[in-house]
């Protein structure tokens, strides 16, 4: 019996393991998108994802034309998700509904738009806290700096890098790892 219980701990110990790293996929994280419905990470597999915090009264809100360019382009392999923040100069004030009808009246925006969220702070969204914290996403720490800092996760859910708002969408350092 005592033999028994030696080989089960082993077993044990995998399991728990498992679960920790299950907990720790983006594919698990909840978030709605910007009229309430849920988003389920998980129909993006084997696709990369950009995740981008966006404001509509920002220096680098002409961005959006880019990720909407980015989107079109890339669409077959690239989900691009645009996450409302007002965390820096209140410069996304709006609710969802102002900020869903801005994006497509200025810029024609047809990605994934989310629930205003936060991205740093006591009540960071998960997502964040997964994006930014290396014992989460397996990767590297980061700190969200400013409005339009882009995330990319590749097709099986790991963090490639980020980039911070002046690295445009379309920049080389981003699209190399589309192709």
């Amino acid at each position: 019996m005592y033999l028994l219980k030696l080989l089960l701990i082993p077993i044990t110990i995998i399991q728990l393991n498992m679960s920790v790293n299950n907990l720790n996929s983006i594919y698990d994280i909840k978030i709605n998108d910007i009229t309430g419905e849920p988003i389920e990470l998980s129909d993006f597999k084997d696709k990369y994802l950009l995740f981008v915090n966006v404001a509509s009264k920002c220096g680098f809100t002409d961005q959006y034309k880019d990720l909407q360019e980015l989107h079109e382009k890339y669409k077959s392999d690239l989900v691009v998700v645009g996450l409302p923040c007002n965390q820096f100069n209140n410069q996304e004030p709006g609710n969802e509904q102002e900020i869903s009808q801005f994006c497509k009246i200025n810029y024609g925006v047809t990605f994934l738009l989310t629930e205003k969220i936060e991205v740093k702070g006591d009540n960071q969204h998960y997502l964040y806290k997964w994006l930014t914290d290396k014992n989460l996403n397996g990767v590297k720490n980061s700190t969200v700096r400013w409005n339009f800092q882009k995330y990319l996760v590749d097709p099986s859910g790991k963090l490639i890098n980020y980039w911070y708002s002046i690295t445009n969408p379309l920049s080389e350092k981003i699209i190399k790892h589309i192709q």
